[in-house]
């Protein structure tokens, strides 16, 4: 019973310190059952970077409240940011201005599509006096509608041929042309033609086309 203690103290290293029990344990270590068990480099930076994900939303105190609505926050102002620079400074509703616009001494919030289709009804129906007058407002609206000609309160349809005229000047005389026949129909009680009509819509059609890089005009 004694000699079997005595070899077995003999396989057991007395001291874990001595250079041969050190040696034993690398050799061990070295074994592949651990080295396949031992953590990848990519094993260490998935655990950081969730590890730091974790402190994000945790916050001071486990409460992921206040720095989940900081993160949203902060990636809503950045799609705001990159919109802004995508798409450029938003316009002001038109209709909204529309309410607000005193057409030729008229309270209209139409736009120039409803204008130009309002035409055409009476255009159709031979009402040559409102299809002038309809379209000479849909022109109007048009060219307001892209801000290249804002008209306000009090704009007369010869102050709007000459504005126009500042940003569409081969149109000058066809514009000035447009603006009498619209004050004959509509102020003189002169009967509206097919010819006027017609004119007036080949001209909406060319200033359709017109491309300003100026601002409104506003005088």
């Amino acid at each position: 019973m004694a000699r079997g203690l005595t070899v077995i103290h003999a396989d057991i290293p007395v001291d874990p310190s001595s250079p041969e029990a050190q040696q034993w344990l690398r050799d061990e270590l070295a074994r592949p059952e651990y080295q396949s068990a031992k953590p990848t480099w990519f094993d260490v930076a998935s655990k950081a970077v969730q590890d730091w994900l974790a402190s994000l939303f945790q916050g001071p105190g486990g409460n992921a409240g206040p720095v989940l609505l900081l993160v949203v926050v902060v990636i809503i102002a950045g799609l705001i940011v990159a919109a802004f620079f995508v798409f450029g400074r938003p316009r002001l509703n038109r209709r909204s201005t529309l309410e607000q616009r005193s057409l030729f001494g008229a309270e209209d919030v139409r736009t120039a599509a409803e204008l130009r289709a309002s035409a055409q009804r009476a255009a159709t129906s031979g009402d040559w006096v409102l299809a002038v007058e309809e379209q000479f407002r849909a022109i109007a609206v048009a060219l307001d509608e892209r801000t290249l000609v804002r008209v306000t309160p009090g704009t007369t349809a010869t102050d709007f041929a000459h504005r126009a005229a500042l940003v569409a000047s081969d149109e000058r005389e066809a514009l000035r042309q447009a603006a009498r026949s619209f004050d004959e129909v509509r102020y003189l009680d002169r009967p509206g033609t097919e010819a006027a009509f017609q004119q007036l819509v080949a001209l909406d059609q060319r200033l359709q086309r017109v491309r300003v890089a100026t601002p409104a005009v506003t005088s």
